[in-house]
């Protein structure tokens, strides 16, 4: 019987399922930043490990502020690398452009996803587990969100990251509950899926637009939607018998 709900953050609520590599390239395309995608890719890993392993982020950041920083990021090795054509001021006002573009966007998602977020805690305590930088509390806050979980278990906080089932293992454990009770949530098929199983759990995945076209076993998870407002009764029991 299911008890408790766990959801990712990134990727799940707050672009419902999309890969952020998407997200990011579709406003360089439509910000006329005229990169390429190979060099976007580039630029993108670059910012992600920069990120994880360096206090850029502090814990009071915002998520619009979070963006602002990885976007700095990203075109300022774009800038150094030689593979866009603008500096200065004319580069300034493309990071803003699509920092102000992308928020917007995430600002409506996180909006359905609260939606979909507050039909489930009336029967369900719920759980975020996400890797994230420090300041997830802030984030959620922003967006409305905070008040929604009961337990918050971050990977800059515990220093376990996904695909380490462990951090999954402490979110069961902040609900109170049995793995085999719980239903982890998650748009990642290696990050999310993968180890919510071994930890024990059932897992929904939220399948949307990967960062690559790697195709996965869909027999894995206990469910597959492309949309949180999916999340009923029929998918959260019915489909929870392996």
């Amino acid at each position: 019987m299911v008890k408790g709900l766990i959801f990712d953050y990134g990727g799940t609520l707050d672009t419902g399922g999309r890969h952020w590599g998407k997200v990011l390239w579709q406003a360089y395309v439509e910000s006329s930043s005229g990169v390429s995608e190979g060099d976007f890719r580039e630029a993108y890993v670059y910012a992600e490990r920069t990120l994880g392993c360096t206090l850029v982020i502090q814990p009071d950041y915002t998520f619009y502020r979070t963006l602002d920083a990885k976007l700095a990021i990203e075109l300022g090795w774009l800038e150094a690398s030689g593979r866009i054509g603008r500096s200065g001021s004319g580069l300034d006002s493309l990071r803003r452009a699509m920092l102000d573009r992308l928020y917007d966007e995430v600002k409506r998602q996180t909006e359905r996803s609260r939606y979909a977020l507050e039909q489930l805690k009336p029967r369900y305590p719920m759980a975020l587990v996400s890797n994230f930088y420090g300041n997830i509390g802030v984030v959620l806050d922003e967006f409305g969100l905070g008040g929604l979980f009961d337990h918050v278990v971050e990977s800059a906080v515990v220093g376990i990251r996904k695909p380490d089932p462990r951090i999954f293992t402490l979110g069961v454990e902040a609900l109170g509950l049995e793995p085999d009770e719980v239903v982890v949530v998650g748009d990642s098929y290696g990050n999310d899926i993968v180890p919510a199983k071994r930890a024990g759990c059932h897992a929904v995945w939220l399948k949307g637009e990967g960062w690559t076209d790697e195709t996965h076993d869909e027999t894995l998870p206990d469910a597959v939607i492309t949309d949180l407002s999916q999340l009923g009764l029929n998918v959260l029991h019915d489909n929870m018998s392996k």
